[in-house]
């Protein structure tokens, strides 16, 4: 398939719109409609569905997306590895490991003349993304067995329950009997370890009134003072030295225990962190 076209429809996808779309690309609006009716063609399945002053994808064009968007990744590493000068280390973190146990080294590294391009994401996407050759190195949650491949620990953290310090109902510690009953934001780590924790510790069922998928985004829920959250403490290391966030101890179940792994091609362990 012509990348040409798959830039195009990514783009498509971004804007929504096939007249914006023309605009950024400086050509006429027949041209994209012609790069997508190939591309539908190449598929034989419909990609996109066209609404008033939008489109949408379609079933099978989610699944398209999926592989255009690593067909095109790839493509670009290719350019940026045959290019020379200083080759960049493609690293895959997730949110968590990169506050608390990679950023400082990163950029102790860009320093010393190291280049780095990093992708956070979830533990599962970025291995995904590592076997596909879109990334170099990850440091995941997740530890994995697979040939050609090291994965060896990296970095150790615990799952703590945290809140703002001001609002904290807690100062000794709370019973799991009284969690169901606060405001909790629960942030999905796409790690069924964490997932299995969490069921143990709250009733089945257990309806969150703020639920999301990056780390960060819970932070701001409990700067607002909105309720309680568990998180890593690795990423909340400066709103708990500067007093923003307290820490509630449990009083009748255990912290969760974190090992993040180094994942990288055996070959090439000396080469990362």
């Amino acid at each position: 398939m012509n990348t040409e076209n798959l830039r195009t429809f990514l783009l498509l996808v971004k804007l929504k719109n096939f007249t914006r779309v023309a605009e950024q690309l400086f050509v006429a609006q027949s041209t994209i409609t012609n790069r997508i009716a190939e591309l539908e063609r190449e598929a034989g399945a419909r990609l996109l569905r066209r609404e008033m002053r939008s489109v949408a994808l379609t079933d099978e064009g989610k699944i398209f997306y999926e592989y255009a968007r690593r067909i095109t990744e790839m493509e670009d590493a290719c350019r940026a590895a045959v290019k020379g000068g200083v080759r960049q280390i493609r690293l895959g973190a997730t949110n968590a490991v990169y506050e608390d146990a990679l950023k400082d080294r990163i950029f102790a590294g860009i320093a010393a003349g190291s280049g780095y391009r990093v992708t956070l994401g979830h533990s599962a996407g970025l291995l995904e993304m590592l076997f596909d050759g879109l990334l170099d190195v990850a440091y995941v949650y997740q530890s994995v067995k697979r040939v050609g491949y090291s994965c060896a620990p990296f970095s150790r953290d615990e799952l703590v329950l945290l809140v703002r310090a001001d609002k904290n109902c807690f100062r000794d510690g709370v019973a799991r009997s009284q969690l169901a009953s606060l405001p909790f934001a629960m942030c999905n780590f796409s790690l069924p370890e964490i997932g299995a924790y969490l069921r143990e510790i709250f009733p089945a069922g257990h309806v969150f009134p703020f639920e999301v998928d990056n780390s960060n985004k819970v932070k701001g829920y409990l700067a607002a003072g909105l309720g309680y959250a568990f998180l890593p403490r690795g990423i909340v290391k400066k709103e708990l030295a500067e007093g923003a966030f307290a820490e509630v101890a449990p009083l009748d179940f255990a912290r969760m225990q974190l090992w993040s792994y180094r994942v990288c091609r055996s070959d090439e362990e000396e080469r990362y962190f």
